[in-house]
């Protein structure tokens, strides 16, 4: 069930956003001000996810592997691939 819950992530990270935030308390006490959730649900919600995880699974340390899924997170967000499509003009 976990891995099937990373793949819905990865696919829609929204929804999963969403989700986490109407059916858990996963982003309980995460952050101090409310506009950052807001904002990474619009702007950033696969780095999102990715901080809250180090927040929950790593305790907040800041190590090798939680920067490198920090690293991957951002590029998904970022990248040109996820959701914007570009229109091809002739």
């Amino acid at each position: 069930m976990p891995c099937l819950f990373v793949v819905a992530a990865l696919v829609a990270p929204r929804f999963v956003v969403f989700v986490l935030w109407l059916l858990t308390h996963w982003f309980r006490g995460v952050f101090t001000v409310s506009l950052w959730p807001i904002l990474g649900f619009l702007f950033l919600p696969t780095t999102l996810l990715w901080y809250t995880a180090v927040q929950h699974w790593f305790h907040g340390e800041w190590t090798l592997w939680p920067v490198v899924g920090i690293v991957i997170a951002l590029s998904i967000d970022l990248s040109p691939a996820s959701g914007r499509k570009r229109r091809h003009h002739q």
